[in-house]
This record gives C-alpha cells, sequence and structure tokens, in this order.
C-alpha cells in the first residue's frame, strides 16, 4: 500500500468528488481513479459508491478513512520531527478550539507562535468540542482547545488548562434579577433557555447538570456565537446558562451563581493525540503555555 493511494483515498473522501480532489492534489483525474481503483484491488473491497454527481464511503471506505487519516498524521510528525532536529520548525500545525475557550489566550499564543516560527503554516478550525475531540482522534487537527467531553484513550489525551463554575445570565428586568441569590436547577424550572448547539462545551455541562438534578429545561433559542447568545438575553428572550468568565462580555446584565450536587464545573483541555503521534510545532505550541504564561486571556 503505498502512501499517495492513501492521499488520494482521503482526499476524494473529504470532496466527495473527483474532478474537485483531481484539483486539489493537481494531479489528472484518470491518474487520481487509477490510484483509487489500485488501493481497492489492493484491499479487495469498494470504497466508494460513485454517482454522475458526487461520491459517497462504503461500509469498507468508512472503515479505511479514520486508519487512513491517522497513518498520514504521523507520517506528517515523522517529517517535521526530522526538521526539528535539523533545527528548523516547518510544516503545519492545524489547530482547533471552541469560542471563547478560557485559560488559554488562543490570538496571543498563536501570535506568539509564529514569531518564533515563521515557516510553520497555521491552520485554526473553530466548532464545538465533541467534534474536535473526533478530528485530534483521527489526525485531522493537530490539537484542540475544548472543553473535556472524555476520559483519555489510546487516540486522544488531555492537558488540563482551567476550569471554572457556571453562571446564569438574565435580562436586569428579569423576574429572577431581583432575587440576588444562588440558584438551583430547580429554580429555573419552566424558563426559556438560550444556549449554544448540543456539541458545545458549555451545553454539555448545562445539559448534565440539570439531568443530574432531574430538572427539564427548554431551549427554545440556539446558537452558535457567543454575541448572538448575549443579545438574545439582552433582549429579554430567555436567560442562559454560561461558564463564569462569559459575565464581563455583557456587564449590563444580571449574573448569578448556580448551584448543583455536580459542581457544576466547567473543564477546558488541550487535546492532543498520542505522545508518539504529536507533531513538534504541536510540542513547541503546548510549551509556550507554560513558558509564556499564554494559558489564560488577559483581564
Amino acid at each position: 500500500m503505498e502512501l499517495r493511494h492513501l492521499q488520494h483515498f482521503v482526499a476524494v473522501a473529504e470532496d466527495q468528488h473527483f474532478t474537485r480532489a483531481a484539483e486539489r492534489l493537481m494531479v489528472s483525474q484518470s491518474g487520481l481513479s487509477a490510484s483509487i481503483r489500485a488501493l481497492e484491488r489492493e484491499l479487495r473491497a469498494p470504497l466508494f459508491v460513485r454517482t454522475t454527481r458526487r461520491v459517497t464511503l462504503t461500509e469498507a471506505g468508512r472503515a479505511l478513512l479514520g486508519e487512513a487519516e491517522r497513518i498520514l498524521a504521523q507520517v506528517r510528525a515523522a517529517h517535521e520531527a526530522v526538521a526539528a532536529v535539523q533545527g528548523v520548525l516547518r510544516g503545519t500545525l492545524a489547530l482547533g478550539t471552541e469560542q471563547c475557550i478560557p485559560g488559554v489566550h488562543v490570538a496571543g499564543l498563536l501570535a506568539t507562535f509564529r514569531r518564533r516560527h515563521p515557516d510553520v503554516e497555521i491552520r485554526l478550525r473553530q466548532a464545538g468540542s465533541g467534534a474536535l475531540a473526533e478530528e485530534v482522534a483521527a489526525g485531522r487537527l493537530d490539537l484542540a482547545f475544548a472543553y473535556r467531553t472524555q476520559a483519555d484513550t489510546d487516540q486522544l489525551r488531555s492537558m488540563p488548562l482551567t476550569s471554572e463554575s457556571m453562571t446564569v445570565l438574565c435580562h436586569p428586568d428579569h423576574r429572577l434579577a431581583s432575587r440576588g441569590a444562588v440558584l438551583t436547577p430547580e429554580d429555573l424550572g419552566g424558563e426559556v433557555f438560550v444556549d449554544f448547539h448540543p456539541d458545545w462545551g458549555p451545553r454539555r455541562t448545562t445539559d448534565a447538570a440539570f439531568s443530574a438534578a432531574g430538572v427539564r429545561r427548554t431551549v427554545a433559542l440556539e446558537v452558535n456565537d457567543v454575541h448572538s447568545l448575549l443579545d438574545l438575553v439582552d433582549e429579554n428572550l430567555g436567560i442562559a446558562v454560561v461558564p463564569r468568565h462569559f459575565r464581563h462580555k455583557r456587564p449590563s446584565l444580571t449574573a448569578l451563581p448556580l448551584k448543583t450536587a455536580t459542581g457544576p464545573e466547567y473543564e477546558t483541555v488541550a487535546l492532543l493525540p498520542p505522545e508518539r503521534a504529536t507533531g513538534p510545532a504541536a510540542r513547541a505550541l503546548i510549551t509556550l503555555l507554560d513558558v509564556e504564561g499564554l494559558a489564560s486571556p488577559p483581564p
């Protein structure tokens, strides 16, 4: 099995189209098709279902995709490790992060990294913590800053960043604002909530806390960015349960502490592949967290 066959396979799987994949790889479409057929012959299984408009993975193709991505990630890490030994950090750093993740000042961290390692191309992807964990485990991302969604596995490890309590945000005219006391999930029964997509860390933390308390809540307004959430609460369209540091983003809102039997604690981590598969660029970025004091955003 040749590496180029795996590279071609992954490109077609990502683009779901032979022509687009060939253009991205800068190879002929006939050469790409021949490469895929050679891989299918070697594995004795079809990898794609081909139609006139797109291609989709077969069951065998889905099984191969994760392994192929991990193999290519390890090969890339090996190349970068050799370059690092020669004194130059090169290659690509593919980083993922949730929005407004506490415990790390992402912009400042990347700015410092670029100054120190100008030959490394930085790629940044923003997504929910569940998706980020999958992409690091699959080798599509070198590391990610996210909410802890699972225990460490043989494909994914975590490095703690910080943890903080959750806070209820509401409009100053909301009935809860005048209470000025610590709230529990039971106090919030029947409220309309503004929240993030279920893949986001704050949403996962809140869902778990309310489920443990046996309180059902209605998320009527679901968003994918912090400012939209704050705008909706600011218009008194609902309340939100968010990590404590969010209260500084909109001082006009009333912030009330939330207490539950499980905390709830919003724990953020750096997600990394196994030690052997972690590339030099990712190692250098993690080192900056401690050396440069960039583990927390500026006040």
